[in-house]
């Protein structure tokens, strides 16, 4: 394993274990709580967090690919794209999934008489999006640069 892409897939590691924590931990004793003052919209909350919690392992597993190909010296390559486009759809469906559980956020902001909610909520949704932008900005970013690769392999 290279050294430069070392830290990179550390950081990638180290950025699910929290979340995997959560998952495992935070959100079972969270919803138990949410069951008593909230019962008829705890399972909606559920399916938010958890199918996030699935894109974003999705896209951190695509991200440690991706270091992967640069490793084998392929990041110019289609397999590379193919991750970017996974990222972008990964980020997409976890700031969609905020944007449909925005009302809920906002309820439960209302009754627990929390703002910190909605920021909290709308933080995800725009980070999401901005990764979305950003992977998208790389695949175009790739594809040109796979094309004129190959256009100068074509050369004589």
């Amino acid at each position: 394993m290279k050294r430069q892409t070392l830290f990179l897939k550390t950081a990638v590691v180290l950025m699910g274990l929290p979340i995997l924590a959560l998952c495992l931990l935070g959100v079972p004793w969270i919803a138990k709580e949410a069951i008593q003052h909230f019962p008829k919209t705890t399972l909606f909350a559920l399916v938010v967090i958890y199918g996030a919690a699935i894109a974003f392992f999705v896209a951190l597993y695509m991200a440690f690919k991706l270091l992967s190909y640069i490793d084998q010296n392929i990041a110019f390559s289609e397999r590379s794209v193919n991750a970017l486009i996974n990222i972008k759809y990964c980020a997409i469906v976890i700031s969609s999934l905020y944007v449909i559980g925005m009302p809920l956020i906002y309820y439960v902001a209302e009754v627990d008489d929390a703002p910190g909610l909605i920021i909290i909520g709308m933080v995800i949704i725009f980070a999401s999006f901005v990764i979305a932008v950003f992977a998208a900005v790389l695949q175009k970013l790739l594809k040109n640069a796979i094309a004129i690769k190959s256009e100068n392999d074509l050369t004589v």
